[in-house]
């Protein structure tokens, strides 16, 4: 049995976590293994890491913030996703390469090819088998988080030009590689969502 790696992205609010809660839930009753991961965060140095990049009170460069992102990812593939991988395990995962991409390439305005360079060579290259990109207009996003009197990290404060940045950067590289991404409609109901991303699963 090959393993499986599926990557949720999208903006703030989107109903990621929600949603690879429920495709988790799926491929357990199948008797599938299920690793879930995130970045930053999805380790023990990640957690320090994701400190630093989203609740740092000190100015961080663009390029620094790309780098520690680029760190984090390294150490999250190499110990926790290519071992699950290799055992066969589907792992789902909050954020991975097109996150950088869309925050620090177009949300920091830096070259978007150079920091998807960066993240594929960090990770010597791996890309998942499947992308859903959860798509929302930033201000309903920002509704949402309002709604949960959720604490703002450093991104989910920055202005909503640059959150359009980001979620046009999404949609772009969706264009790009239709075989790998899927877009979903973050406002539909959430059994909705579930049933699209498992019927292009199906499909595949």
């Amino acid at each position: 049995m090959t393993g499986l790696f599926i990557t949720f992205e999208g903006g703030d609010g989107t109903g990621k976590s929600t949603q690879s809660e429920l495709l988790g839930e799926w491929f357990t009753n199948q008797g599938r293994e299920v690793v879930f991961t995130r970045e930053p965060g999805g380790t023990d140095l990640g957690l320090e890491l994701r400190e630093i990049v989203l609740h740092s009170r000190n100015h961080i460069a663009p390029r620094a913030e790309a780098l520690l992102y680029a760190a984090d990812r390294a150490h999250n593939i190499k110990t926790v996703v290519r071992p699950a991988l290799a055992r066969g395990a589907v792992v789902i995962q909050d954020r991975y390469l097109d996150s950088s991409v869309a925050y620090q390439g177009a949300g920091r305005v830096l070259d978007p090819v150079e920091v998807r360079n960066l993240s594929l060579w960090a990770t010597e290259g791996l890309l998942p088998d499947f992308t859903v990109v959860l798509d929302l207009a930033p201000a309903v996003g920002r509704e949402r988080l309002d709604a949960a009197n959720k604490r703002f990290d450093r991104l989910e404060s920055e202005a909503l030009e640059f959150h359009t940045r980001v979620r046009d950067s999404y949609l772009e590289l969706a264009a790009a590689e239709p075989a790998r991404f899927i877009v979903v409609d973050a406002t539909l109901d959430r059994d909705v969502i579930r049933d699209a991303i498992l019927a292009r699963l199906n499909e595949r």
